[in-house]
């Protein structure tokens, strides 16, 4: 399974509901680092597919979301555990950065 699309709609059911811990890759397409942090999203998504839920919220499509969770630099990446925020990451993250925090 690719990445999962993240979006105001359908974003407390997909991550606050979550059964899974959640990684979401807060970005904006017009955004260097974000395009940079793309495949590594998907080889997560891949990697830890049925053990994670991982995928991306576009700021710019989903700013209510965005501003809830208060993503004022991209890409920002939030870890949700149970509902709840567990961990913050601002900035390009290389996959072995992510990996660790994953298996933490």
């Amino acid at each position: 399974m690719a990445e999962h699309n993240f979006t105001d709609d359908n974003f407390d059911e997909e991550v606050l509901k979550s059964k899974l811990p959640v990684l979401v890759d807060f970005f904006a397409e017009w955004c260097g680092p974000c395009k940079m942090m793309g495949p590594v999203i998907d080889e997560l998504a891949r990697e830890y597919d049925g053990k994670w839920k991982i995928g991306k919220c576009d700021v710019d499509a989903s700013g209510a979301t965005a501003q809830k969770y208060g993503v004022q630099s991209i890409p920002t990446l939030i870890v949700f555990k149970d509902g709840k925020e567990v961990d913050r990451m601002m900035g390009f993250q290389s996959k072995d950065v992510l990996m660790k925090k994953l298996e933490a």
